[in-house]
């Protein structure tokens, strides 16, 4: 390579005006549905598509705190605003960890997509890279194995930088892999075998275990029975772990193991230790768009669906009535054994406002309220207990145009009304204008 990756990026670090393709530490100051605002040390702060936080899942694995590595783009644009990417930042990073393991020799991760012309397109974090056809295996093959869409270990041969263009050998892995020390410890290992590993490197699915000479995969699902988005947050390089042997296959030196798996699974004991109706602490895990999980124990999660969150506040997001890790009290609505999976509801562990309403009042009693809003339909009426109550047009006025009528009120006008008609179940009260 002509110019290092290191000198260019060493560059831009030296660089104090901070000017565009500069690579700075950032915070993350809020996250919303779509934006995520980073404080980078200027006057404006930056934004940054939600998308590139998620993982493979579609998760986002991001709090507000967390401090990351951006890479600005514009620093004060003609709109007063500094665009940075996180994406370009990772590019970054992941070329010198490249570089770094072309001349160390280390191996690389990554996960093969698909065949391509002479070879296999990989891709190592953001970067693309390829598998020439010939460094595939260890033994020359005609037709192209079974490796598609697998996370694999990779020896760096090639890069240029300025050309994109990262060449990876599976092979050199695979001979380095073919030691007497391995093929003997894959034929003393026997399924369900609990044994001794040593982390050796953590990524976003999972981990790598050193078990004496030969390498297993901790898959991220198999870690814990709870959620688990960011394995550095149960693991730790170099720590030593127990853990059970699931699958492994001599031909391709292969370990699959489970650190969950040593541990009972809770959900066989849901059936005796919850029921459909009873109420329950619980933690909540995890907010997205459509509602939160609660975790009533370790390895046992339930969701609260939007709708399932407040009796009155329907159209906001699930962070506006609770907050992660808070402690709330759920009712089990539903337990599906087969599907392993639980509904939640929060607003049933509270008074039922609409019920209270249609306890309290009864038809033709009369009640003051204050107008929420105005519709062509009709004027919408705060009610006592956060709940809202129709008087229809055809109720306001009688005229041939009564939406006419319409004009004389305003929002948050008080107004003395008559029950019309109370539907608790359906959330409905019917109201008519006092006289």
């Amino acid at each position: 390579m002509s110019e290092s990756f290191a000198t260019l990026l060493d560059e831009n670090l030296g660089t104090l005006d901070m000017q565009p393709g500069t690579i700075v530490p950032g915070v993350i100051l809020e996250i919303d549905n779509d934006w995520v605002t980073v404080h980078v040390g200027l006057k404006s702060e930056g934004i940054i598509s939600l998308d590139e936080f998620r993982n493979n899942e579609g998760e986002i694995g991001i709090k507000v705190g967390d401090e990351i590595e951006v890479a600005l783009e514009a620093v004060e644009d003609g709109y007063g605003e500094t665009r940075i990417s996180r994406e370009k930042a990772r590019k970054l990073s992941t070329w010198k960890m490249l570089e770094e393991a072309l001349e160390t020799g280390e191996f690389v991760t990554g996960k093969i997509h698909n065949r391509v012309k002479g070879g296999f397109a990989v891709e190592i974090d953001v970067v693309k890279a390829f598998l020439p056809g010939s460094l595939v295996d260890v033994r020359p093959v005609k037709e192209a194995p079974d490796i598609e869409n697998t996370i694999q270990e990779f020896q760096v041969i090639k890069l240029d930088y300025k050309r994109n263009n990262v060449v990876l050998s599976r092979k050199a892995v695979l001979e380095k892999n073919n030691s007497e020390v391995k093929v003997e410890l894959l034929n003393n290992l026997e399924e369900g075998q609990i044994v001794k590993g040593i982390v050796k490197n953590i990524t976003d699915y999972g981990a790598f275990l050193d078990l004496g000479g030969l390498d297993g995969l901790l898959h991220i699902t198999d870690i814990s029975w709870s959620r688990v988005t960011n394995p550095s947050e149960y693991l730790n390089l170099g720590e030593e772990i127990d853990v059970k042997v699931l699958s492994f296959d001599k031909e391709k030196l292969r370990v699959s193991l489970g650190l969950k798996q040593i541990h009972n699974d809770p959900w066989e004991s849901v059936q005796s230790s919850y029921s459909v109706g009873g109420i329950y602490e619980a933690e909540v895990s995890n907010i997205t768009d459509y509602g939160c999980f609660a975790e009533l124990e370790q390895g046992i999660e339930g969701l609260i669906h939007l709708s399932e969150l407040d009796w009155t506040s329907k159209n906001i997001h699930p962070s506006k009535v609770v907050e992660m890790n808070e402690k709330i009290k759920v009712m089990i609505l539903e337990i599906d054994h087969d599907k392993r999976r639980i509904s939640l509801g929060l607003k049933q562990t509270k008074p039922n406002p609409w019920t209270e309403f249609a306890n309290k009042f009864a038809i033709g009693d009369k009640v003051e309220g204050t107008i929420k809003s105005i519709t062509d339909f009709g004027i919408f009426v705060g009610l006592e207990g956060d709940i809202d109550g129709l008087i229809h047009l055809s109720d306001i006025s009688e005229d041939d145009d009564p939406k006419k009528a319409l004009d004389e009120f305003k929002k948050d006008q008080k107004l003395s009304c008559i029950i019309f008609a109370v539907d608790a179940e359906r959330e409905r009260i019917s109201l008519k204008l006092s006289e």
